[in-house]
């Protein structure tokens, strides 16, 4: 086997078992990623009101209309596209060569050349291009976090091991896109392609199933709504017009200008740039979206499935925890049997992580390493292997120092192990790595001084313990599955309080040693019981399972291609922090949404309702169908996208998740519309009562018209926090919004006043103080819809029930 395949032998393999690639699902191609933009009842009924607008004359709401459909058809298009050839990219990347012995010769071929049985050669820095079992391993170790989740490289060592034992454990095999920390090896590849663990995970990311995101879903419960709603309105309103013996022209245009009113044609813009406002918002989090639905999913989060290191954890060893008589002592000599290289920064340096963090400690200590290295040089050293599991340095004050497993240690000492064993446990319990430290003379490694134990562990980030505590608080659930050992992921798990004295079991909660399957499982189970899950995850192991979640958050600096290629989100600094402030940022996208569809729906109550009331008392209409175009894109558009413009509520995280089948507009919501539409109603339906009596019909529709515009339009004021005041959410922190108020009045008196204006919108001619009056009236809504809040404010405070944010 010392000479390898020839390459007769390897080409014929080559033919038989294929490249040794993963097999690369077909992506959609971008006709129908750009036709899926359109599958929405809501977007069929606004087409269907765009060709009905264009076809009756009003060529102008027709092309708003199919403007705003089209524009947000393409910025989802050109996200999916982007997101696509991003991922091409990366594979390019990271596509390794191989070094194999062939005719006996060692040769760089490609990886997707490897062969079963063919010989790898392995050095430190190498991708290992497909699985094989070690043959040869001088001091090797192999870092598979893209499988296991393990911070810490495997040792490895070339004598057999259980074939059905984890991944963690199977220390005579090396797998494919893993790389080698440290030391040299041959192995012989056993599988390739998608017969490797890689494939394995390849193959599960295939049948995990995209998950359609609740707002999507609650948006396409709507539009049906809407659609229904819309064809109620043409039918009543065109029945009471043929009654009444009007024209049927008449009739169809009027119940066509109500129905194209009803519908709120700017919610698909107003959703898109919500969402296009949080992924900026995100970012600036270090939070980064590739799929813009999932911002508001993440805001309505009941679960977070999510990896320990690096996420939760900070990512680098440390030692945590010292036993001795004299610590500065135990330090000093662990420091003198280390090969790493101390480094900048939290965790940086050059060797095992394990040592790199003796050498911090000791550096905080003052002990300087290479003051070691000069002062008292090596003489001979022992390196450490996974079966002697001790490493030994011989220097010239003639001290052998020696770090290793502690009951290798203390089996070899002669002095000084006294407690050490109980000590050792106690550690152990913690999750901590426990080193025994010893010094001898000679080479023997026998009749040692044990000086102390180094307990060393990836300790959890400070903020990420905040922020379980946090999330915790807003009703979301943490539950940790890792790669790790049991007893370090429940240790981690008490620590940070994911496991506290109401959840002593940890089955639920902390689940290590999980493979992809079970990782997959997992989410799958929590998504059956009716839970919204977002699942983390850095490595290929967890591609599955962040795909199958409703949101997939990858880790964007220390995270592997494939998890980010699967993940929905990627998190620029793979802090656990930063999910749950993107969870308050997508709760606060969620009810600016709802606060906007909840205003553009109460005004279009209110036209409904004014112009049923006339209608059924038999009145003249009170508006003209251009004038209610009107009124429907100068109240629609921008001040509802002023609206989601605002910053999220602070109390966001202090209410529970909403629930999953929670509907976009739910009782309290089909309430305030109700409420917003009759006070919007009756304000503007007293108007033309009242002026139709003493100043005619015409008259009546400029002073109708006026009220509707600034009643609906200043009203939005109201719906920037449905539940607290315009004083406590402060009246100046949406300038934008106050800015398109104002224009939109200014615009509304240009169009009164102007000839132009008059002529095109049939409006006869008001004196200043008709229109005055008009604008005073419209202050009239906002004015009630702010009492109504103190009023149920002041009832909860006496019922002695919670603020939820919702009225």
């Amino acid at each position: 086997m010392t000479e390898g395949l020839t390459t007769q032998v390897a080409a014929g393999r080559l033919a038989t078992a294929g490249p040794n690639a993963l097999a690369v699902q077909p992506g959609a191609s971008p006709w129908s990623m750009l036709l899926g933009q359109f599958a929405s009842p809501l977007v069929w009924l606004l087409l269907a009101a765009s060709v009905i607008s264009g076809v009756f004359g009003d060529g102008l709401d027709a092309a708003a209309i199919a403007i705003i459909l089209v524009l947000n058809a393409l910025v989802g298009f050109f996200q999916e596209y982007r997101a696509e050839k991003a991922i091409a990219a990366l594979r390019a990347i990271t596509s390794p060569q191989a070094r194999v012995m062939r005719d006996g010769h060692a040769r760089l071929i490609p990886s997707a050349a490897v062969v079963p049985g063919d010989l790898l050669l392995l050095e430190a820095g190498d991708i290992v291009a497909a699985d094989a079992r070690l043959l040869e391993a001088h001091v090797l170790t192999a870092n598979e976090s893209a499988l296991t989740g393990e911070s810490v490289p495997a040792e490895k060592a070339a004598t057999p091991g259980r074939p059905d034992a984890p991944i963690p454990e199977q220390h005579d095999m090396v797998f494919m896109g893993t790389f080698i920390a440290t030391g040299t090896a041959r192995a012989e590849v056993v599988a390739t392609g998608m017969g490797t663990q890689l494939g394995r995970i390849a193959h599960l990311l295939a049948t995990a199933e995209m998950t359609e995101t609740p707002l999507q879903v609650r948006l396409r419960r709507l539009g049906g709504t809407l659609l229904w709603l819309s064809v109620a309105v043409v039918a009543v309103v065109a029945a009471l017009g043929l009654l009444r013996g009007t024209p049927r022209f008449q009739v169809f245009m009027s119940a066509v200008s109500l129905a194209v009113a009803a519908v709120p044609e700017g919610l698909p813009a107003i959703v898109t740039i919500a969402l296009a406002v949080g992924v900026r918002r995100m970012a600036a989090r270090n939070v980064l979206v590739r799929k813009l639905p999932a911002v508001e999913t993440l805001g309505c989060t009941t679960i977070i499935c999510t990896d320990k290191t690096g996420t939760l954890t900070t990512g680098h060893m440390t030692v945590r925890d010292v036993w001795g008589a004299d610590p500065g002592a135990v330090l000093a000599a662990a420091a003198a049997v280390c090969d790493a290289e101390l480094g900048p920064g939290p965790g940086g340096g050059v060797g095992d992580p394990t040592e790199i963090a003796i050498l911090a400690a000791a550096a905080a200590h003052g002990i300087d390493r290479n003051r070691i290295e000069s002062e008292n040089p090596r003489v001979a050293v022992t390196p450490f292997d996974a079966g002697r599991k001790r490493m030994s340095i011989l220097r010239r004050d003639g001290r052998l120092y020696l770090k290793g497993a502690v009951e290798v240690v203390l089996a070899r000492a002669a002095s000084g192990q006294e407690g050490a064993e109980q000590a050792a446990a106690r550690m152990a319990e913690r999750g901590l790595r426990v080193l025994a430290v010893a010094v001898g003379s000679g080479t023997a490694e026998a009749h040692l001084d044990v000086l102390g134990l180094i307990g060393i562990a990836d300790p959890p980030r400070p903020e990420a313990t905040a922020a379980v505590a946090a999330a915790r608080a807003a009703g979301i659930r943490t539950v940790m599955i890792t790669g790790d050992h049991p007893v370090t992921a429940t240790a981690i798990a008490r620590e940070m309080g994911i496991l506290d004295a109401a959840h002593t079991d940890p089955a639920d909660w902390v689940h290590a040693r999980a493979t992809p399957e079970e990782k997959l499982a997992i989410v799958r189970q929590w998504k059956s019981r009716g839970a919204i899950v977002a699942m983390t995850g850095d490595g290929v192991n967890d591609a599955p399972a962040l795909r199958e979640a409703h949101v997939g958050i990858a880790m964007g600096r220390d995270g592997t291609a494939v998890a980010r290629e699967a993940a929905a989100i990627v998190l620029a600094d793979d802090n656990f922090a930063s999910i749950v402030a993107g969870i308050q940022e997508g709760r606060g996208i969620f009810e600016n949404i709802r606060n906007s569809l909840v205003y553009l729906l109460g005004g279009n109550a209110g036209e409904l309702t004014l112009m049923f009331c006339a209608a059924a008392l038999a009145l003249p209409a009170p508006l003209l169908p251009l004038q209610i175009l009107w009124i429907n894109l100068i109240t629609d558009g921008l001040p509802a996208l002023a609206l989601v413009l605002d910053r999220p509520d602070p109390d966001a995280l202090r209410r529970p998740p909403r629930a999953l089948d929670e509907a976009m507009i739910g009782r309290a919501e089909w309430k305030t519309v109700l409420t917003t539409g009759l006070v919007l109603a009756a304000t503007t339906f007293g108007v033309f009562r009242w002026t139709v009596g003493y100043g005619g019909l015409e008259l009546a529709r400029v002073l109708t018209f006026t009220t509707l515009i600034f009643g609906h339009t200043i009203m939005t004021l109201a719906f920037r926090n449905r539940s607290k005041t315009l004083w406590q959410v402060g009246p100046f922190s949406n300038p934008f919004l106050l800015a398109v108020i104002a224009g939109s009045l200014v615009a509304q008196v240009l169009v009164t006043l102007s000839r132009f204006g008059k002529r095109v919108f049939h409006l006869a001619d008001a004196s200043p103080r008709d229109l005055m009056l008009a604008a005073l009236l419209g202050l009239l809504p906002v004015t009630v819809l702010e009492t109504l809040k103190i009023w149920r404010a002041r009832q909860s405070a006496r019922q002695g029930t919670t603020n939820t944010g919702r009225p």
